[in-house]
């Protein structure tokens, strides 16, 4: 029995316009992730990778080749695909921690104002913000606020979370603990994440799986296997940071 892939990113080319000019920001780039995946896109700024998140959340259409979940081409945005962000000013700031995460379930899955309270509770117990469940995102720290929006980004129960460097603008103890509390959260529910950053140590340390892109335009230059620990960790670093920045594009194997 053949374990199909729940998303399908094949021979992607993503084309924007500026002002008199189109801008390349990928180029035939195809992966797959399946199920419970923490798949990590990583490279330099300027790769793509962002450009990639938001045509998998249906914001952007592919100038060449097709993006599928569970078979559907992607067209638009949709409640199966829940995008986090970097920015923490993504909550409603007239709307506390339970309403925030409870408002999308009301207003996209249409459940009941009780139902979407209970459900909103439990994702919001699971990152460890009970205690903040009455407060306004005006009262919450960079580290608390970004809890929020991967609990309101979980509740709606998607079939992939989409993270857009999530921790970059977290002071360095934050991000670390944020880090380890999505791994956390993950082993208790198993959710399928595509996460991007720029970070390698952060690309090992989140990622089941990394695709490496090359910088503008964006071209897969490897997949690698993610999770290394200790001198396995060093040993990817190195190999990725060669890799990414050697000006020869090297044909890599998985490891």
């Amino acid at each position: 029995m053949t374990d199909a892939p729940l998303l399908d990113v094949d021979g992607v080319t993503l084309r924007y316009k500026t002002p008199g000019v189109v801008v390349t920001a990928t180029e035939r780039v195809s992966f797959q992730v399946k199920n419970a995946d923490r798949f990590v896109l990583l490279g330099p700024s300027g790769c793509g990778k962002s450009t990639i998140l938001k045509a998998v959340g249906g914001y952007l259409h592919p100038s060449e080749g097709s993006i599928t979940i569970k078979g559907r081409k992607v067209s638009e945005p949709g409640p199966d695909r829940m995008m986090v962000f970097q920015e923490f000013d993504q909550l409603l700031p007239w709307k506390t921690v339970l309403e925030n995460v409870a408002f999308p379930l009301m207003e996209a899955r249409k459940m009941s104002a009780k139902d979407a309270r209970d459900r909103a509770r439990r994702y919001i117990e699971k990152v460890n913000l009970t205690r903040a469940l009455d407060s306004y995102p005006h009262m919450l720290s960079g580290g608390m606020k970004q809890r929020v929006a991967i609990a309101r980004g979980m509740a709606m129960e998607p079939d992939i979370l989409l993270m857009d460097e999530p921790f970059a603008a977290l002071d360095a103890l934050t991000r670390r603990k944020m880090q380890d509390e999505l791994l956390a959260l993950w082993a208790d529910t198993r959710f399928t994440v595509l996460f991007v950053t720029h970070s390698i140590p952060e690309a090992i340390k989140i990622g089941t799986r990394i695709l490496l892109l090359s910088p503008h335009p964006g071209q897969v230059k490897a997949e690698l296997n993610g999770g290394a620990k200790d001198e396995a960790f060093v040993a990817l670093e190195k190999k990725i940071q060669t890799m990414l920045f050697s000006d020869e594009i090297e044909e890599a194997e998985n490891v």
